[in-house]
């Protein structure tokens, strides 16, 4: 019988977050997080299918220090990374650009593509290209598998792509919206037509992935037509720390008239503005804490934030036409029901309304939150990025065996 199993790794630059999957019945086998890479007092936990988590503190230098910490812990459990049940090591690669549209075998010309867009993903592409090579050091036999954030987004349609700024100027500096948060409106647009017991391509959804970084996608027919975020992940609804559309005069402005360097605007925008840059914090549930106190300037950051949303909701409603259904999902989206009854209110006449007694139940599993009957469902789908990096990391390397 051919191995089953994918392990999916996503390296951050000081993190790295792992699941053991077999594909066979989707089952996870073990889950874990090795964070403070690089730190004095490094942590990994790990979490095998049915049994107790595992934490240990210590120092991981770098990621190769990470990745044989995880092996040693995966064999514990009897899992290892030697193991010839694994057929795939499948990663998470932030920024494709439009060179890679789908899940990619990674051989050293992909290597130097996903180096060469660098400098659009400064943060994410380095240490997504440190998670690759450490584990072909690791197994070099096996197939590795980059499944890119940007992949999903690409069948966006040249006139929602481009900027509108001098044609030769942006071919030349890569400059077009890109999208990001791939996998996971793949993942749930495609569980919101199941939800309605549809067929993807029948179903038209707005996807609101709302967590501390957030974004808005319009989903035809399984194929994305926009998405709010751009270049780089900055573009689009008000986030955690960063301040999502604003006029791009403000920066000409901060250099000119407040003396501030391209670094500093750099670090205010992406680190300091958004929810935390209104009020001092960037945790929704703090935020609904201090608005049911009657902090002013929670309630005045939280209005903004809502704001965008509505703003998304209603352009991604007028491009696609028909709308089926509008999904929340990851942090934010799936357990802040406050976010969502806010979202909706006075949409009522585009369809949309919420259940208040459905919405404000918690859950785990998809759900839908609005009145039988209505014109545009509202649902509830917990996003699952690595079981979609895993399915389409094990259905390349099986298309390919």
């Amino acid at each position: 019988m051919s191995p089953t199993r994918v392990l999916v790794l996503n390296s951050g630059s000081s993190s790295v977050k792992y699941q053991l999957l077999d594909m066979r019945g989707s089952d996870r086998l073990a889950v874990g997080l090795v964070e403070r890479i690089g730190e004095e007092t490094s942590r990994l936990k790990h979490t095998p299918a049915g049994g107790e988590s595992r934490e240990w503190s210590g120092s991981i230098p770098d990621h190769d220090a990470a990745l044989k910490a995880v092996a040693a812990e995966l064999a514990k459990d009897g899992l290892g990374l030697d193991s010839p049940e694994l057929a795939a090591i499948g990663h998470r690669v932030v920024h494709g650009g439009k060179h890679f549209t789908e899940p990619t075998v990674v051989d050293d010309a992909v290597l130097a593509e996903i180096e060469r867009l660098i400098p659009v993903a400064p943060l994410h592409n380095p240490a997504n290209l440190t998670g690759i090579r450490t584990a072909q050091a690791l197994r070099p036999d096996l197939p590795q598998v980059a499944v890119f954030d940007t992949a999903f987004h690409t069948t966006m349609p040249e006139s929602a792509a481009r900027y509108a700024i001098d044609v030769e100027t942006a071919d030349a500096h890569r400059i077009r919206r890109y999208g990001f948060h791939g996998t996971s409106h793949a993942y749930v647009s495609r569980e919101t037509a199941r939800l309605l017991g549809r067929a993807p391509e029948d179903v038209n959804v707005i996807v609101l992935h709302l967590g501390n970084g957030a974004s808005a996608s319009a989903v035809r027919g399984g194929r994305c037509v926009d998405t709010s975020m751009g270049l780089t992940p900055l573009e689009g609804l008000v986030m955690g720390t960063r301040s999502g559309d604003m006029d791009p005069a403000v920066i000409f402005h901060l250099m000119r008239v407040g003396g501030m360097s391209a670094d500093e605007i750099d670090t205010l925008l992406n680190k300091r503005s958004g929810l935390i840059g209104l009020c001092g914090d960037n945790d929704m549930r703090e935020i609904r804490r201090r608005v049911d106190a009657g902090d002013e300037r929670a309630r005045l950051a939280f209005d903004i934030y809502i704001h965008r949303l509505k703003k998304y909701i209603g352009a991604y409603y007028a491009v696609l036409g028909r709308v089926d259904a509008v999904a929340f999902t990851a942090g934010v989206g799936e357990n802040a029901a406050p976010v969502r009854e806010a979202a909706v209110s006075g949409l009522e006449g585009l369809g949309l309304a919420l259940d208040g007694e459905l919405n404000a139940v918690r859950g785990d599993g998809a759900r839908l939150v609005s009145p039988a009957g209505a014109r545009v469902a509202v649902a509830v789908v917990p996003t699952d990025e690595e079981m979609e990096i895993a399915t389409q990391t094990y259905a390349l390397v099986e298309k390919e065996r």
